[in-house]
């Protein structure tokens, strides 16, 4: 059996901790910044946590992570 291969566009958008929670980057910061107030944007820097229901579901696209 060969090896489970990672699902790439998975790992360049959630990490796993140690303690195996899920981590994610804010969305909706990548262009049209401009159009964005200065709070917004501020508020967009941080990250945070995949709920419980979701987080199997990017472990199972992460498997060596």
């Amino acid at each position: 059996m060969g090896k489970i291969k990672t699902h790439r566009a998975t790992s360049k958008r959630f990490t796993i901790t140690k303690s195996g929670l899920v981590k994610h980057s804010g969305q909706n910061r990548r262009h049209k910044l401009g159009l964005k107030s200065p709070k917004r944007k501020r508020q967009l820097r941080k990250g945070g946590y995949l709920s419980e229901a979701m987080a199997p579901t990017v472990r199972k696209m992460l498997p060596r992570a």
